[in-house]
């Protein structure tokens, strides 16, 4: 009996110098965060937006990488490489390089999936990096935005490529409205990403679209 108080009392004691312990580190945990500096928040929103794309350039079959609607249209894989290689428009003209002569790499210089996964990865590699090189004072310097011959911040200037990637990870709704002969296995489909709506009226309209089964916002050559 004497054994079985002391016990519970060490067990008490115990307890009542852990709780102070774990309530502490709770409440570490729940402390607000202070923001992401200028180059971190860029940098977060192009990294997670070049990981879906990623995803869906490994996840998508390979047999289907030609597919498209019509012959005047892009191909699944021309469309992945349109959105990498677009990126080097940002890349090269934020380190003070020459822009590259196209947004479409030749689909005949990459032979199979693999290569062509391996051309998105670095893609979005290069910008990040380059993101890292300028940091947080970087970011407001400007630069001559090519298509709009517009001086602008190189924050601002990147912000917009990635919502030129995030329109196309958005149209991977499309394989949801695609004819069956289209659709991937039911075992890919359980691997494919499937971001959420999109919040503005316009990319909520192309939705609309591509649930209607349209498919030209994501094959078409904007």
């Amino acid at each position: 009996m004497k054994k079985c108080f002391l016990t519970g009392a060490l067990l008490l004691v115990t307890s009542a110098l852990l709780l102070p312990a774990v309530a502490q580190e709770a409440a570490k945990n729940d402390a607000v965060k202070p923001p992401a500096s200028p180059s971190q928040a860029v940098l977060m929103q192009w990294n997670d937006i070049g990981r879906k794309l990623i995803a869906m350039a490994e996840d998508f079959p390979e047999d289907k990488y030609d597919f498209k609607p019509t012959p005047a249209q892009r191909t699944f894989a021309e469309q992945l490489l349109h959105a990498s290689g677009v990126n080097y428009y940002f890349t090269n003209i934020v380190l003070g390089e020459k822009p590259p002569t196209t947004e479409n790499p030749p689909r005949d210089q990459f032979k199979t999936k693999a290569e062509v996964a391996a051309y998105v990865k670095k893609a979005f590699a290069d910008g990040a990096a380059a993101i890292q090189k300028k940091g947080d004072k970087g970011m407001s310097e400007l630069i001559v935005d090519p298509y709009s011959h517009q001086q602008t911040r190189i924050s601002d200037y990147a912000y917009g490529f990635i919502e030129h990637s995030g329109n196309t990870t958005g149209s991977w709704s499309c394989t949801t409205a695609c004819p069956d002969s289209f659709r991937p296995s039911r075992g890919q489909r359980s691997k494919a990403i499937t971001p959420p709506l999109p919040d503005d009226q316009e990319d909520a309209r192309q939705a609309v679209r591509l649930r209607d089964g349209s498919l030209n916002s994501f094959f078409g050559e904007g």
